[in-house]
């Protein structure tokens, strides 16, 4: 099981400042972290089995998004984390990181309303493509980064785990509720 929600980051909507160093909770292996990743979106791939009426309906959960809004966010924020990836696969730091916070500390909820909105815009077929093939090449690159550069980091193994384990965890209520609603 890898480290506590309590010291991780939020997920993208709900962020917090960065944290520093090493902490006791932190993912002591690259393997555990894909590990846990890959188990706990698993679940979200129940999505991919409804028809496209059923992924635009509206439904009663936290948020008020349908599968397809669910599933645009959480593939934004993943797709964020894979721009990231792929910076430190090749350098030391990740500009694309510095942006996606500077512009979630000056917008906010904002970055969220506009993703949400241009995922909805999206053709229904191309969501679904992404949302089979992101998290797999995210995890693709995250074996090719130099651990000192995001396992070994604690902000950054912060960043990515509240792209996506902490992130899927945030949003498993609004999971269960919209498939409740859609069966």
């Amino acid at each position: 099981m890898g480290p506590t929600a309590e010291f991780l980051a939020p997920a993208c909507r709900s962020r917090s400042p960065s944290l520093t160093g090493y902490h006791p909770d932190m993912y002591a292996d690259a393997l555990s972290f894909l590990e846990d990743e890959r188990d706990a979106w698993r679940p979200y791939e129940d999505l991919f089995t409804l028809t496209p009426a059923q992924l635009e309906v509206p439904v009663a959960g936290p948020d008020h998004w349908s599968g397809r809004d669910l599933l645009g966010h959480l593939v934004f924020c993943q797709e964020y984390a894979l721009d990231v990836a792929r910076e430190l696969a090749v350098g030391e730091t990740s500009a694309a990181l510095v942006r996606g916070e500077a512009d979630w500390d000056a917008r906010g909820d904002a970055v969220n309303d506009e993703a949400v909105a241009a995922w909805r815009a999206m053709p229904i077929e191309e969501l679904l493509g992404r949302a089979r093939t992101v998290p797999g090449e995210l995890r693709g690159h995250l074996t090719v980064v130099p651990e000192a550069r995001w396992l070994k980091n604690g902000e950054v193994q912060a960043f990515f785990a509240g792209e996506t384990v902490d992130h899927y965890a945030d949003h498993a209520h609004d999971l269960a509720v919209i498939l409740a609603a859609v069966r």
